[in-house]
């Protein structure tokens, strides 16, 4: 099972380099006008996120993937720890006040740190050892904690078309490169693989999507409970011995 992880990018062409991360930055703030209304559109990514801490602020919360903290934009939740090895994306950020602990990797924190959900907006899909991450999760979590996870419909025709029609062409106008070529490097996951392995490490995975199911979306949002502790172990001893 999982084989084929930890995943291996090939390297980005020169060009692209020289531009990663000027463009990386200017799209994670959505800087530019295509950036702006994919923002719009991930709103909806955030708000499932934050759907079960509306009426509570007082949940031990730690974000895989924060990036430019804009999560923080829906939910007031506290403690609210985060994962982001590039600190450079929160560094002037207005929102880091409110972070408690910043992590670079999963692997820095002990298990005996314990949260009642653990979220990701935008970021499965880039994680090149996702199993390992998501086996994580459940050492990390509360009795009846709840991971929630939403990602971009990558692998299906439908997100293709969306970024080509948009950064695409924005990109393509810009710097003369196709954009296919980052999002190949950047997207090691696709969504269905993403799904196959949550359902591997939890019990109960309720998925909802923006759009009219799993085929024809932009976005999927899952919501994991009931972690499969003894299969997460396994596993993450299993990679250790490895």
């Amino acid at each position: 099972m999982f084989e084929n992880y930890p995943k291996v990018r090939v390297e980005l062409p020169l060009e692209f380099q020289k531009i990663y991360a000027e463009h990386y930055k200017k799209n994670r703030d959505g800087d530019t006008a295509a950036s702006s209304v994919a923002q719009k559109m991930e709103a909806w990514l955030h708000l499932k996120v934050a759907k079960d801490v509306i009426t509570t602020t007082e949940k031990p919360t730690l974000e895989i993937g924060a990036g430019t903290l804009n999560q923080l934009l829906y939910e007031q939740t506290t403690p609210y720890d985060i994962i982001e090895p590039f600190t450079e994306l929160f560094v002037n950020s207005k929102l880091k006040d409110r972070i408690n602990i910043v992590y670079k990797d999963i692997d820095e924190i002990s298990e005996n740190s314990k949260y009642d959900r653990i979220t990701s907006v935008a970021t499965f899909e880039h994680i090149t050892d996702l199993p390992k991450v998501v086996a994580k999760t459940c050492i990390l979590l509360n009795k009846n904690g709840t991971l929630r996870v939403s990602i971009p419909n990558e692998g299906t025709i439908l997100w293709k078309l969306g970024y080509k029609l948009t950064t695409g062409i924005e990109f393509r106008l810009k710097y003369g490169l196709d954009y296919g070529i980052l999002m190949n490097y950047e997207h090691v996951n696709t969504a269905d693989e993403i799904e196959q392995v949550l359902n591997y490490f939890y019990s109960h995975v309720k998925c909802s999507c923006f759009g009219i199911n799993r085929k024809f979306a932009f976005y999927r949002f899952y919501e994991c409970s009931n972690p499969k502790i003894e299969i997460a172990k396994e596993f993450i001893n299993t990679m250790k011995g490895q």
